[in-house]
């Protein structure tokens, strides 16, 4: 079966992008957008929302789908957000999230990321 999730693109006022910190207890850490699974129950967008609150405490709108990542296994929707309240805070019920923060362009160009096949896309949402 194949795993379906939605992430999170969230560019602030100065140019940094919303990610987070995550992996297992066991693993290294490494850096992503916020993101994770669907529900049976919800659509892709209702997916996003829930993640961004879960993993940064913050609510978002979620604008439209700028990206599409999918194979055998996997279908990503990567969606544009905007956040509208909230505050930084994590409350992820999986435990899989150590930090928040926003990062700049410069700073994603050499953060160990969880998908480092995305760099290239990430880097081209800076304006």
């Amino acid at each position: 079966m194949k795993w379906l999730g939605a992430a999170a693109i969230c560019l602030n006022e100065e140019n940094q992008l919303l990610m987070v910190l995550q992996g297992t207890v066991d693993e290294e850490k490494t850096w992503t957008v916020p993101s994770g699974g669907k529900e049976a129950t919800e659509d892709f967008k209702a997916c996003c929302k829930r993640e961004v609150y879960e993993e940064t405490g913050y609510t978002a709108d979620i604008m439209k789908e700028i990206y599409y990542k999918h194979n055998e296994v996997v279908e990503v929707r990567y969606f544009q957000a905007i956040i509208t309240g909230g505050q930084m805070m994590i409350q992820d019920p999986d435990g899989l999230i150590y930090d928040i923060a926003w990062k700049t362009k410069e700073e994603v160009a050499i953060l160990p990321l969880t998908f480092p096949e995305d760099r290239v896309f990430l880097l081209s949402l800076f304006k």
